[in-house]
């Protein structure tokens, strides 16, 4: 009896997941949110902004028939494109995965975005997370692509601990390892101010924690 009741239960919770991918449309938003530990804490720390979910990664769906991609960039391989499920299983189980789409009168600009996300690939992670042609880090990426339709804005960063008003430690000794002072103030972005675009809208949660 318990047997059969899990055997539905999985059938289910497939369903539910399938219905979910389904819905997903080309040019999509994928928001994922920051776990509090490490570099996902640091970004959190010093981005968060009012919001209750903290994001510290981004990616753009790529959608053909069947098959569902992501462009992102990442510290794991840089600008890269990988299958959904791939990226999925590469997100702590613990955290939730925010899908944004860009508001109707804006969709005008997915498909350029997806063809310079296209020729984006292969290029290194940018540690500095100081702007660069010639690396770039997840919500560069995805600003960059859409930077000729103006749907995100490059704002001046800040790496302080709102805490104490001084640059947190993690970013200190996180630039301190590489000769370099923290890019306070220096143009930027980051997944949080991303998601704040009024450009972009909220349409489901994919994965809850």
């Amino acid at each position: 009896m318990y047997y059969g009741f899990f055997i539905v239960f999985a059938l289910f919770l497939y369903s539910c997941k399938t219905m979910k991918f389904s819905s997903l449309k080309n040019g999509d938003l994928i928001f994922v949110q920051s776990n509090e530990k490490q570099l996902s804490g640091a970004i959190s720390r010093v981005t968060k902004d009012s919001k209750e979910t903290s994001y510290d990664h981004i990616g753009i769906i790529k959608k053909r028939k069947n098959a569902i991609s992501v462009y992102h960039a990442t510290a794991q391989g840089g600008s890269k494109i990988e299958s959904l499920n791939s990226f999925l299983k590469n997100v702590h189980n613990d955290v939730k995965i925010d899908i944004f789409r860009l508001k109707k009168e804006h969709q005008k600009a997915i498909p350029h975005a997806l063809e310079k996300a296209s020729q984006m690939l292969g290029k290194p992670y940018n540690f500095t997370y100081i702007l660069s042609d010639s690396s770039y880090y997840c919500s560069d990426f995805i600003e960059r692509i859409f930077r000729e339709h103006q749907i995100f804005e490059l704002k001046p960063m800040t790496f302080k601990n709102p805490e104490t008003g001084e640059i947190d430690v993690y970013w200190n000794e996180f630039y301190q390892k590489q000769g370099l002072e923290a890019p306070e103030g220096k143009l930027g972005c980051n997944p949080n101010g991303l998601s704040m675009s009024d450009k972009i809208e909220f349409v489901l949660t994919l994965q809850n924690p």
